[in-house]
């Protein structure tokens, strides 16, 4: 454990964590995490990356192989489950049939002997806080999904926790109220400073919600950050490609200068420049990435450092812009998103322009292949 004071101290930390099964394959590797005391961390990846089996570890539902997790800075491996203090929310909200949903959100109270009047009290106030305060005697069949969904964080949150985690807490709710719910768990989070740490694979979700993201691949933190930085800034292929929608070219580096700007020639030999962020050497091959909206067509010269021929393949109005796809530079999937203004006559379908942008928007990245 490190020296700081008890105050700097995280609420949760991993330090050298592994997970394996089987004993030899590793679901976690080495999985060194700080969690700040009041943060909202998302753990952020496909399935398969270690992020719930993560989570299941700092439940207790999991033991880790080897290493030592540590909430307030007491290990916590040896502790069991209902013993951690933690609450949790998962996908099935989990609530009981029979009972109904003031009785729910008693249980946990009842659990730790809290006083008759303290636990009305107590249950009244987490009903008004999720906005439910008139479904108190309803059971759970009686609710709609969402309203099940409110109730699941309620009972989580009731007995006050430090810590509440949630595992695809929104992932049996349609889009639009899966939409509402983030900004409600994110209001609570706000109202109450718990701290809670998050797993989903819906990167939209974790932009929205988070103070910071836990990007996971194959058992390892790809990128800890906010997310815009995230968003603006991926330090890997992988996070590139998984956080939004970007466009690659490949290439190979022929020369990286001293500010830092790489000079790439693309498979369809075009020679470009790029941020060089995370390049081998020169000769070395590299993929570029660069964000859909931060690409202009026809764009003045003298605002862009970059510009390619291409053809446009297809146009795609989805009211606030155009999505534009182009043939680029021997790509046929380039996407250009086209702010919806009166100034787009220019675009048309099969018409060849000028694609550019500027070197500080696109990024030259290790070298991954792609699955389409």
């Amino acid at each position: 454990m490190n020296t700081a004071a008890a105050g700097n101290e995280p609420m949760v930390r991993f330090s050298k964590v592994q997970k394996s099964y089987d004993g030899e394959t590793l679901v976690v590797k080495d999985l060194n995490l700080d969690i700040a005391k009041g943060e909202f961390l998302t753990m952020l990846g496909p399935s398969g990356s270690g992020k719930t089996t993560t989570l299941m570890m700092l439940a207790g539902f999991e033991p880790a192989t080897h290493g030592e997790i540590y909430v307030k800075g007491k290990p916590i491996n040896n502790t069991p489950p209902h013993k951690r203090g933690i609450g949790m929310v998962f996908q099935n909200y989990a609530l009981f049939p029979h009972m109904t949903v003031a009785e729910n959100l008693a249980f946990p109270l009842q659990v730790r002997n809290m006083g008759k009047a303290e636990i009305e009290d107590r249950v009244k106030s987490i009903l008004k806080l999720v906005e439910l305060p008139q479904m108190a005697s309803r059971r759970p069949g009686q609710l709609s999904g969402g309203q099940q969904q409110r109730i699941a964080v309620a009972r989580a949150l009731v007995f006050e926790p430090d810590l509440v985690l949630m595992d695809e807490p929104l992932g049996a709710l349609d889009k639009q109220l899966r939409e509402q719910m983030q900004y409600e768990i994110k209001h609570i989070h706000e109202r109450l400073g718990v701290t809670i740490v998050y797993v989903t694979h819906d990167q939209a979700e974790a932009l929205t919600m988070s103070n910071r993201i836990a990007v996971f691949n194959d058992g390892v933190v790809q990128q800890l950050s906010t997310p815009d930085e995230l968003y603006e800034r991926p330090q890997n292929s992988f996070v590139a490609q998984f956080i939004g929608e970007n466009n690659k070219l490949k290439g190979v580096i022929s020369d990286v200068d001293r500010d830092n700007i790489a000079t790439v020639k693309l498979d369809s030999s075009d020679v470009v420049k790029a941020l060089a962020v995370n390049v081998g050497a020169k000769g070395q091959r590299t993929l570029l990435s660069i964000r859909p909206e931060r690409v202009e067509i026809n764009p003045l010269a003298k605002n862009v450092d970059v510009l390619l021929r291409g053809k446009i393949a297809e146009l795609i109005y989805l009211g606030d812009h155009i999505r534009a796809r182009l043939e680029v530079a021997g790509h046929d999937n380039f996407i250009v998103k086209v702010p919806n203004k009166a100034s787009n006559e220019a675009i048309s379908h099969g018409k060849t322009v000028n694609v550019g942008w500027s070197v500080k928007d696109c990024r030259a990245l290790d070298y991954i292949e792609l699955h389409h």
